[in-house]
């Protein structure tokens, strides 16, 4: 390999990376926690190593000249190669300590990982735990993330994964809207009630359609893409909401709906990068993730 045709520095090229992959230097700055002349230095300085113009303006904004169109697939193949020497040197590390961040959804993220919070911090008191809470799915091989708490097997096949438990939901209404609207005995009585709608609303009309359970748009005229916010309208009473088992029966005032129905069972995951598994502190948090999640979806389903 010839060494001196190498004429660029990673950093600058780190630079242009970010700021195509985010549209402009000042998005760009904040990513890298760097200054935005700075940062603007650094592509300029890029863009005179290897004698091309990388970006023009578009209003507020950059994007790519073809030039960088065809240069930013080579220099995001480069990022991602650093990440993965940045994975396997820390995979290596065998001291209980520093940065280990957990993404799960936000009901999961607020009701079931303060627990598990609150042990790592009495047994490995060095950790630094971060908590991502969405539901959205995190990219672990770009180190969003390094645990990630989910519903569905992952298809990247460098990442590892283990299926720790089913969770069950149902519907939960408060005991002041039933007290208000009634309390349905049946599935056809879910016809004159209204409900919390997650995310898409047709999307949950079909889901709840395979379970031969018929929602209409009329009924879920209230949506919150949130779903802390979507079991809080429900524990306020405003109408029914879905919920896991385990925090609809822990909450005091919610009333598991049509008992001799339901619940809706799916998978939950345990997900990590194959190489960050081999660290002492990622297993660490691994196996109480593991241990705290099994014995709260048991409870929550068999109580």
């Amino acid at each position: 390999m010839d060494w001196r045709s190498i004429t660029f520095d990673w950093n600058r090229a780190r630079a242009f990376l970010v700021t195509a992959e985010e549209g402009s230097l000042s998005a760009a700055a904040r990513a890298l926690g760097m200054a935005q002349p700075t940062l603007g230095r650094q592509v300029s300085a890029l863009e005179e190593e290897l004698g091309v113009a990388l970006f023009e303006r578009a209003g507020r904004g950059l994007e790519l000249t073809p030039t960088g169109l065809d240069l930013v697939e080579h220099v995001r193949a480069m990022g991602e190669a650093a990440t993965r020497i940045s994975l396997a040197a820390s995979g290596q590390s065998q001291e209980i300590a520093g940065r280990v961040c957990i993404t799960a959804s936000e009901i999961y993220s607020a009701f079931l990982l303060p627990q598990v919070v609150a042990e790592l911090r009495d047994t490995a008191p060095g950790l630094e735990i971060e908590i991502a809470a969405t539901n959205a799915v995190t990219d672990l091989r770009r180190r969003e993330a390094d645990i990630a708490i989910r519903n569905a097997a992952p298809e990247d096949p460098a990442l590892t994964a283990k299926r720790i438990a089913d969770d069950t939901g149902w519907f939960f209404a408060s005991e002041s809207y039933l007290a208000r609207r009634g309390t349905p005995q049946g599935l056809d009585d879910l016809a004159g009630h209204e409900f919390i709608a997650m995310d898409n609303v047709e999307r949950m009309i079909s889901a709840f359609a395979g379970f031969d359970i018929t929602l209409s748009r009329e009924m879920l005229a209230i949506r919150s893409d949130n779903h802390l916010v979507h079991w809080e309208l429900a524990r306020q009473g405003v109408a029914i909401g879905i919920a896991p088992e385990f925090l609809g029966r822990a909450t005091p005032g919610m009333v598991r709906l049509l008992p001799g129905h339901g619940p809706i069972r799916y998978p939950v995951w345990l997900v990590a990068h194959r190489e960050v598994k081999s660290s002492r502190r990622i297993r660490l948090v691994w196996e109480t993730l593991d241990r705290h999640l099994r014995a709260r979806l048991r409870e929550g389903a068999g109580a």
